[in-house]
Parts: structure tokens; C-alpha cells; sequence
């Protein structure tokens, strides 16, 4: 096995956090990941680094890279594939296309890795569409003694296992639902009034496959991109609800360059070329930014969206962007779309980390009361006996890290302020 020192400045995607490990292994076989963690005492997998906080660190790490290919076993009825976890989306986007199959979504970008994404709930949009991890039909990990475990669909620790922030073990193969390929189509709308957006929200939010809206929390909705299946009922045309049809392409950001972002003006192409924003070539987003998210019930969606505008001032000036999006409800015991349909509130935020630290404990305030739960992977503050409360299975999530992880090992000081600690 080959193992190197990480570096001091080994940082997150986003810069923001400095990992603490000392030494990084590299197992290049299943029986070298099993032993390396097992004489670990504390460790955690390091993924594509797109988490903007500390759920990812630990004093020893493990890169599943020499374990990670693009092989993938087709089911004989062609609705589920297995895979390598450590495999980005962007990756397995183009294998899915030689096989002629699809996923049901995908997120913002496609650089993430799956078995990340799926730990943290990560999503991408629609009204009837579950985050990535609904799509998960099986996996496999490896646990804190070394053992490999499966699990699939239906066994009693299913749902408590596939959101598992990482607290369960190195999950290295997961199995996901996939359907025959299709194409999309992708609009952009300018200038949507908050008065129409409020009259009109379910019908805006259900106006294509994948919806999200973009805002600087000003006079109006910046933009609303419609990502709409050529399969399906068509996309709008000339306006929506009083917003105008974008001329020319258009990135999230205002004043950035649209050359990272996926073609718009209802060019059609592959569902994995429209369903993220950004390409999978190019740097997303725009690179030098913090992220938050809070994901309320979309019944609360008028007053959610209502205080952003009220805290207007105060957000602004650290903000880059806010994006609104949807999430259908699932059973996944720590997803934060658990047993109810969601309006995520994504903010792209300046990189001044204590300036939006404290503007989140005067958001939080606001938005915790309405039922909101923080994206596991983003900035956020609260602890975990206030958001305990917020999923009814929680108690039956820490039975299960104690049962899979008795020693600890994947625990760390992050998983235990945020989710372990219920005081």
C-alpha cells in the first residue's frame, strides 16, 4: 500500500477548511482499504473535497482514487447499475450514455463524487424528483472493523444507511436506479416579479422537469432556468408569468462569462449536457466562494422566501448568488427532504467566512422556526440537539452508528456538534 504525508495546505475545494490529517492512504484493493481501516483509529474518506466544512476530515484519511474505475455492472433488466463509489457524475454520466441509460437527475455540477453526494443529500432540482440518493438501490462498506457490508433496498437498515454522512464507513460500491436516456431542453427567464413568483409559486416551480431560480434578492427574480424533458409536455415560450425569455445565454452569476454553464436558448441534448448548470470540463460556479443551504417545507415556501427579502440588506453584500429550488419528499432517514417536499435556499456566498458566520446565526433564527434543515455538505450552525428534532428517525440513526462504528472511529469533532451530540 502506498501512503503520502498531506500537506499543511491541503484544503477543501472552496479553500475554506484546512484538513488536519497527517497522512493520507491510498489502498489500491479491497483487502488494503478493509485493513487500513481497521488499524485506523480514526479516519474518514476523502471524496472530491466539495464539501465547504469540516464532515469530511479526521487525523487519517483515505482516497479511493486506485480503487475508483468506470466499470459498471448493468442489471439484466436494465434498470440499476453498479458502480465504483468514489466515481464522479460527469464520469459516470458518459458511461451511462454509451450504455443508452440515464439517471433521474443530477446536481448543479457534475464534478461531485457519488458516494459524497449521496452521504450529504445532495440534489439537484424538481418538483417531482428526490435528491441523488433516492436513486440508490444497494451499496456496499466497509466498516470501522474491517468488514464488508451490503445492503440493499427493503433490509431494515436501508433508509438509515444510504444518507449516512459518512459516519457508517467507506461505502466503495453503489447500486442506482437508472432509465432509458433522454434529452432536455433548457430556457432562461428574466426578471420574474416577487409578487408574480408569490401568486404563482407551485406553478413556476412545476413549469419543467428541473426548475431553479436565481436572485440577488433585490426589485425581482433574476432568472429563472427551466430545464424541460423533449419527451414531455413542452417547455414556456415568449414569458413566464410576466419574466421574458433570455436573448442570449446567461451564466448564474451576473457579469460572469456563460462559458462554463450548459447551453441554454431550448437547444436540446443529453440529459447529463442540461440538468447540471456548469460543464464538467470547466471550473464551476465561480470558484472563490462559500456555500450555505437550507432546505425548508415548500408549504412554508412564501414565508421562507419572504425573509430572505426581509434580511435583504444584510445579505447582499456577502452574497453572489441565492438559488431556489425544489426537492420531492423521500424516507431516507437523514435526508433533508425526509417526509416532506422542500424548497431549497442555496446561498453562493463571498469567501469571508466570519462575516457569513454571523450573518447565518441571525438566518438561522429566522429560518430554523419554519422547519429548516441545513445541507450536510454546506455552512451552516446549528447543533445537533436542534436539529434532532427536525428528523424523526434521528434516535435510530445513532443506534445504527453505534451498532456499525463501536469504536469511533469515523466520528469526528464536526459529526459530533452537528449530529451525534443531542446533549
Amino acid at each position: 500500500m502506498t501512503e503520502a504525508p498531506v500537506a499543511l495546505a491541503t484544503t477543501n475545494w472552496a479553500g475554506n477548511h484546512t484538513y488536519r490529517a497527517t497522512q493520507l492512504h491510498r489502498p489500491e484493493s479491497m483487502a488494503q482499504l478493509q485493513e487500513t481501516i481497521a488499524n485506523a483509529r480514526q479516519v474518514r474518506v476523502l471524496g472530491s473535497r466539495h464539501s465547504f466544512t469540516a464532515i469530511g476530515d479526521s487525523a487519517e484519511l483515505v482516497s479511493l482514487e486506485a480503487m475508483t474505475s468506470e466499470r459498471v455492472e448493468v442489471s439484466g433488466g436494465r434498470r440499476t447499475v453498479t458502480v465504483d463509489a468514489g466515481l464522479r457524475y460527469g464520469e459516470l454520466a458518459a458511461v451511462l450514455h454509451r450504455e443508452g441509460l440515464a439517471l433521474h437527475n443530477l446536481a448543479s455540477l457534475p464534478h461531485i463524487s457519488i458516494a459524497g453526494a449521496v452521504a450529504t443529500a445532495t440534489h439537484g432540482s424538481g418538483v417531482g424528483n428526490g435528491n441523488l440518493a433516492t436513486a440508490v438501490a444497494g451499496l456496499e462498506l466497509v466498516t470501522s472493523s474491517g468488514e464488508l457490508v451490503r445492503c440493499a433496498r427493503g433490509d431494515a437498515d436501508f433508509d438509515g444507511m444510504v444518507v449516512g454522512l459518512g459516519a457508517l464507513g467507506a461505502v466503495t460500491r453503489v447500486t442506482l436506479d437508472v432509465e432509458p436516456t433522454f434529452d432536455v431542453q433548457q430556457r432562461v427567464f428574466e426578471r420574474l416579479a416577487w409578487t408574480s413568483l408569490y401568486d404563482n409559486l407551485d406553478e413556476v416551480l412545476s413549469g419543467g422537469y428541473s426548475v431553479s431560480l436565481f436572485t440577488l434578492l433585490g426589485a425581482d427574480v433574476d432568472m429563472v432556468w427551466v430545464k424541460s424533458r423533449t419527451d414531455a409536455a413542452g417547455s414556456p415560450a415568449g414569458d413566464l408569468f410576466g419574466a421574458v425569455a433570455a436573448t442570449t445565454e446567461l451564466h448564474p452569476l451576473p457579469g460572469i462569462d456563460p462559458a462554463p454553464t450548459t447551453a441554454q436558448l431550448a437547444s436540446p441534448g443529453l440529459w447529463s449536457d442540461r440538468l447540471p448548470h456548469f460543464r464538467m470540463g470547466f471550473t464551476p460556479s465561480n470558484g472563490n466562494e462559500i456555500q450555505s443551504e437550507y432546505l425548508v417545507p415548500r408549504a412554508a415556501g412564501v414565508q421562507a422566501l419572504e425573509v430572505l427579502r426581509a434580511l435583504g440588506d444584510r445579505i447582499r453584500p456577502l452574497l453572489q448568488i441565492c438559488e431556489i429550488r425544489t426537492i420531492a419528499a423521500d424516507e431516507l432517514w437523514m435526508s433533508t427532504a425526509y417526509g416532506e417536499d422542500t424548497l431549497g435556499l442555496h446561498f453562493t456566498w463571498l469567501p469571508a467566512q466570519a462575516d457569513v458566520e454571523e450573518l447565518l446565526v441571525e438566518l438561522e433564527a429566522r429560518l430554523l422556526p419554519l422547519g429548516a434543515r441545513p445541507h450536510w455538505g454546506k455552512l451552516f450552525l446549528a447543533d445537533a440537539a436542534t436539529l434532532a428534532p427536525r428528523y424523526p428517525r434521528h434516535a435510530d440513526f445513532l443506534a445504527l452508528v453505534d451498532r456499525l462504528d463501536p469504536r469511533g472511529a469515523f466520528r469526528n469533532d464536526w459529526l459530533t456538534r452537528h449530529v451525534l451530540d443531542v446533549g
